[in-house]
């Protein structure tokens, strides 16, 4: 038996179905970007670079 879903039978999605699959295909395309970051990061630090932050930082106190 083979477990590719193009050899079962032929049948509609349902809309939840169709929700679950564009879910699965954000939330890995989310993973990747996140590797690609921290791949970059990782490199900038062997290198003795900074580290380019997207978004606000951690905490807008000077620190004492």
């Amino acid at each position: 038996m083979s477990k590719d879903p193009e050899s079962k039978t032929a049948r509609p999605i349902s809309e939840a179905e169709r929700q679950a699959i564009a879910r699965r295909e954000r939330q890995a395309q989310t993973l990747r970007e996140n590797l690609q970051r921290r791949k970059q990061q990782s490199r900038a630090r062997r290198q003795g670079a900074a580290d380019d932050t997207d978004g606000l930082p951690a905490s807008g106190r000077e620190p004492d």
